[in-house]
């Protein structure tokens, strides 16, 4: 029997798992084949990068281009004699936007009366006028710059840094060598007689071993010394008497100055109508005449002085005459209250607008010192009448106005014994502008 055999096949487990064992290696050697070119891949250089932001950038607007910086310069010094606006801004402005200017600032200030030694600056921006400024007097500046087709004008405080300080000092000859031998200025002297005229002749009753003490303010601008303040409280003692004064408000009335007890120390007439000066004659009805060479009543006092010395009226009035004689040469009559009424001969000339039967006030300048008429020098002639009758103005005794209302009376009491305190004690500090107005007591 001839049979095939075939034998049964047998299962090659082998070659199984050979097969199983390779799919296992195939497969991650793909997909490193497939990754192997990215991981090869060189880098891309910075600047080309960079070259792709920029061209990014370049599609954005450009920057706006820089502010341009303005120039500034100030023009300033002082006024010259003789300057007008148009000499000052004849450079920036037609003669017609002057005109205009002078229109329209005449209800702040009239700069037809700019003086000769004041200050000014002018601003300047790129060349172009900014603003003009000027100092009107110590106190207040007037501001003018352009706006629109117009102006823009205004008066202003000027900002200044204040301190207080105390002076003292004793007096040898004149309280004007006195103030000044302690290195301050004689404007300080003018002040304090002005204080203290109403009480003292500083012509007549100073004398040797007279001393005075002064809580002064100081003030400064831009860091550079600029005059005096305000006095806030003074003492002067006077061949033995002390004499205080006390710088308050009282209500809505002016600042005046007052006796410790409240008084004023302001009173109808001064004592004399010039500061610093010497008798040379007084008041008496027989004196020889030096010109005339006869014998006359002099019912007036002598004030010798040099040519040009301010004269200041000695009390609230209306001029009555002004004018000139052969005797009495540039003279000036004022009237005043109660029938009394003064006059001033052989003045040098008369202060700017004075007029006849205008009105001047105490301690106003109405002239100045010199030797018109019948003088032989350079001297002020000086008369006061009651009811027509001459007087001597040395005996007369002028009445003080109105004492510290009784309602801020306490306030006083209180604030003079502050400012008192630091004057005595001599004391220095910064003054954060003291305030003197009173509160009306409830």
């Amino acid at each position: 029997m001839n049979q095939d055999f075939n034998p049964p096949h047998k299962t090659n487990k082998a070659g199984r798992r050979f097969t199983f064992k390779l799919k296992h290696v195939l497969l991650p050697g793909l997909l490193v084949l497939l990754l192997l070119p990215l991981l090869l891949r060189p880098a891309v250089p910075a600047i080309e990068a960079n070259s792709s932001t920029e061209k990014d950038l370049s599609l954005s607007p450009p920057p706006p281009p820089a502010i341009p910086e303005i120039h500034r310069e100030v023009v300033g010094g002082e006024i010259a004699p003789g300057d007008t606006l148009t000499a000052l801004l004849g450079d920036y402005f037609t003669p017609q936007e002057i005109h205009r200017l002078s229109q329209e600032s005449k209800e702040i200030f009239r700069v037809s009366r700019i003086s000769a030694g004041q200050p000014f600056k002018i601003c300047l921006a790129d060349g172009e006028f900014e603003r003009f400024e000027y100092d009107i007097d110590n106190e207040e500046q007037l501001f003018i710059s352009r706006d629109g087709e117009g102006f823009a004008i205004e008066r202003k405080p000027i900002p200044y840094t204040v301190t207080t300080e105390t002076v003292s000092g004793t007096i040898e000859t004149s309280l004007f060598e006195a103030v000044t031998a302690t290195g301050e200025s004689d404007v300080l002297a003018m002040t304090l007689a002005d204080i203290f005229g109403w009480d003292i002749d500083f012509i007549l009753d100073i004398r040797q071993g007279d001393s005075f003490q002064v809580l002064v303010e100081k003030r400064f601008r831009e860091g550079k010394p600029a005059g005096y303040g305000r006095i806030l409280a003074a003492e002067f003692t006077n061949q033995g008497e002390t004499f205080n004064a006390v710088l308050f408000q009282d209500g809505e009335r002016r600042p005046d100055y007052y006796s410790l007890d409240g008084q004023s120390l302001r009173k109808a007439f001064l004592k004399a109508p010039l500061s610093f000066s010497r008798i040379s004659s007084g008041f008496t009805m027989r004196r020889f005449h030096p010109i005339a060479k006869t014998w006359r009543a002099h019912p007036a006092i002598d004030y010798a002085a040099p040519t040009g010395t301010p004269i200041k009226t000695v009390g609230d009035g209306i001029v009555s005459r002004k004018g000139y004689t052969r005797g009495n040469g540039n003279y000036v009559k004022i009237r005043h209250n109660n029938g009394y009424e003064t006059l001033y001969l052989h003045m040098k000339g008369f202060a700017k607008g004075l007029l006849q039967g205008g009105r001047v006030s105490q301690g106003q300048v109405i002239g100045y010192v010199g030797s018109t008429g019948l003088a032989t020098g350079p001297h002020l002639c000086f008369r006061m009448r009651k009811n027509g009758a001459p007087v001597n103005p040395q005996r007369v005794k002028a009445p003080s106005i109105a004492p510290v209302s009784a309602e801020n009376l306490d306030s006083f009491r209180l604030h003079a014994q502050t400012l008192l305190a630091q004057l005595r004690d001599r004391q220095v500090r910064i003054a954060q502008e003291p305030a003197i107005r009173a509160t009306p007591q409830n």
